[in-house]
């Protein structure tokens, strides 16, 4: 699931080697394998359940906040094939590879996110909360506007999705919880799991660079925590607010999912006690106690 973010942070890092090839390969076929599986359609809701009465304004809320979020999917995808490009003479055909076998999941994952948007934009118009034309005009507004974020490595490329997946997966399971609209509850489930799904192929793509990269590998991780910011969070009108009584009214904090970040960087550079381990997980624990 974002908007302008900071520059990158000046002096940069020293780039990481590409993954190897037959490692992507493997992670990315079992991934997409399991989006094959697990896939499901909007005809396999059942519309008939749809309770709108039973809608809190918290709940309305929180539905259009999150349309706004996963509609944004043109966006995210674009951002993505800048920075594992497949156009061009002048790309180095090893990087093209890795990048070729990438887009085999980026375009499973944009199936995924486009399939969110759209039950989420139908749920609104069936339960009466918005009507096609005016909603279509109102996520248009927002659509347009450019998707920015200040990573250039594929390892902070995959940091940032990690913690961003883990962190949308437990916002649905925290709504879902707080949900007696029977539609909508069935819904979450359904975009929690494929969160669940997304966040464990970048899950094993950060666990690949920290087990081959690893200390290398913890400056990049490091930058990109002290610069996350959830989507859309610079361009959504009036965002911060939003997300906050969104947020306040689920019992949602994002930043809980930085803990699984920690366990891959634990397991895979060592304990915790040294050099940039350390700091990273001092930086973790700092946001804990201030959240």
């Amino acid at each position: 699931m974002t908007g302008a973010h900071p520059e990158p942070v000046p002096g940069g890092t020293d780039r990481l080697p590409l993954l190897g090839l037959g490692e992507a390969r493997s992670t990315v076929a079992g991934s997409v394998q399991r989006a094959a599986d697990r896939t499901w359609s909007l005809g396999d809701l059942d519309w008939g359940r749809l309770r709108p009465e039973s809608l809190t304004d918290d709940d309305r809320s929180a539905v259009r906040f999150i349309t706004f979020v996963e509609d944004h999917i043109p966006g995210y995808l674009t951002w993505l094939m800048e920075l594992f490009p497949l156009v061009g003479e002048e790309i180095p055909v090893e990087e093209f590879c890795v990048n070729r076998e990438y887009f085999r999941f980026f375009v499973t994952w944009a199936a995924d996110e486009e399939r969110h948007a759209a039950a989420l934009t139908r749920y609104q118009t069936a339960a009466g909360m918005a009507e096609p034309d005016e909603l279509a005009e109102e996520l248009a507004t927002e659509g347009r506007k450019r998707f920015v974020l200040p990573y250039r490595e594929p390892l902070q490329a995959f940091t940032y999705t990690l913690v961003q997946e883990k962190a949308t997966q437990l916002f649905y399971q925290r709504f879902r919880s707080r949900v007696r609209e029977p539609l909508l509850r069935e819904l979450l489930h359904r975009l929690a799991r494929d969160e669940a799904r997304h966040f464990a192929l970048y899950a094993q793509l950060v666990a690949a660079y920290l087990r081959t990269g690893g200390t290398r590998a913890l400056p990049p991780v490091k930058e990109v925590l002290e610069t996350f910011r959830m989507p859309l969070a610079d361009t959504l009108t009036d965002y911060w607010r939003w997300s906050l009584k969104v947020a306040d009214s689920v019992g949602y904090d994002h930043t809980e999912a930085y803990e699984a970040l920690v366990r891959l960087v634990r397991e895979y550079t060592g304990t915790a006690g040294e050099g940039d381990g350390d700091e990273l997980l001092s930086f973790v624990a700092s946001v804990g106690r201030l959240a």
